[in-house]
């Protein structure tokens, strides 16, 4: 699958009212080895920063989710798999940060989503589109170069 399938699929799981993990693994399902409805169930709690925390930004713990199902520590005295796994979640985040700054949801918004201001300003300004678009097509970039070692176009 090309990456543009990848963003596509993600984009329109996103914009079908899934939260931005849901979306990004979703695309990633089938190649990573899960079916559509566990990727959907077990991310359902990670959007928003790991429901709505602020945290850490979804489509990178998607991205996350998506490294380990591809090189995931199977046995207990896989090391190099552990290592492997940890240092591409590591590569992932910063390259993520790399290209929009931050990877937690709260300064990726620039502002509280828990807060009647921090909605209205999302709402306002139509953050789905205008900035968490952004995050998701970054995100299936990074996987397709990590994961997959295709050059992206940025």
């Amino acid at each position: 699958m090309t990456n543009d399938s990848f963003e596509t699929q993600a984009l329109a799981c996103f914009d079908n009212g899934f939260n931005c993990a849901q979306a990004v693994l979703r695309a990633f399902a089938k190649e990573s080895g899960l079916d559509e409805i566990s990727a959907l169930k077990v991310t359902g709690g990670f959007g928003a920063g790991m429901g709505r925390l602020q945290s850490i930004c979804g489509v990178l713990t998607a991205t996350f989710m998506v490294i380990g199902c591809h090189y995931g520590k199977l046995r207990k005295d896989d090391s190099d798999a552990k290592e492997k796994t940890y240092a591409l979640v590591q590569t992932a985040a910063e390259k993520f940060r790399a290209v929009h700054g931050y990877i937690n949801c709260r300064e990726l918004l620039g502002c509280d989503m828990n807060t009647d201001e921090g909605k209205k300003i999302i709402e306002d300004q139509n953050f789905h589109v205008t900035k968490c678009h952004g995050y998701v097509r970054t995100a299936c970039r990074i996987i397709d170069e990590l994961i997959y070692n295709k050059e992206t176009k940025s």
